[in-house]
């Protein structure tokens, strides 16, 4: 009745030969759905992180009719605070958006407290040095050890960055710390060297 053909069946036309035969086919037919499936879920899921795909080399918003980018140099951080190009009155070789301030999460301690590396680029396109870089940090502090003259906070919401020494043009400092959360950082102040 419903069952009147098995898989083994000769009648059928199925036979055990017949299935190695066609056993690649299957297995291609495997490996292509299961692709299909991994990338809908990245496209639909998780792929596109704060709106902008992760493979991009730069993020781009428009804000009015003004355009921002940045570039991100790990696409697992992110800007604490959105980047904008500085309006430069003459002679003035810097300003605190010319400091890039990305963080993102890392793998946690052994104990399971997650960590976060963090990563200041100095940015100024007129080639300057930075130093007195000071940022609003509120109650930062960590498990992990952090060298102080590497970043360190003053007090509440005043961490300074280097020591307070410059921070050449393109050079990047970077730091992990250990939290049970990430905290914002944004540049407060800074002065040209």
């Amino acid at each position: 009745m419903w069952l009147r053909y098995s898989f083994l069946d000769l009648d059928s036309g199925w036979t055990m030969e017949s299935f190695w035969r066609r056993r690649p086919v299957a297995i291609a037919f495997t490996v292509l759905l299961a692709t299909m499936v991994l990338l809908a879920v990245a496209v639909i899921g998780g792929g596109v992180i704060d709106g902008h795909w992760p493979f991009q080399s730069s993020l781009m918003a428009s804000k009015g009719d003004r355009l921002r980018k940045s570039a991100l140099h790990r696409k697992l951080l992110r800007l604490a605070s959105a980047m904008e190009e500085p309006n430069r009155m003459w002679g003035e070789r810097c300003s605190k958006a010319d400091v890039v301030i990305s963080q993102g999460p890392t793998s946690p301690l052994p104990s399971g407290i997650p960590t976060y590396t963090v990563e200041i680029m100095n940015a100024c396109v007129t080639g300057c040095d930075i130093s007195r870089i000071h940022l609003s940090c509120g109650w930062f502090s960590s498990v992990r050890l952090i060298n102080p003259r590497v970043f360190k906070r003053l007090r509440y919401n005043d961490c300074l960055v280097n020591d307070g020494e410059p921070l050449a043009n393109g050079d990047t400092l970077s730091f992990q710390y250990a939290n049970t959360y990430s905290y914002p950082l944004s540049v407060s102040s800074v002065s040209c060297s």
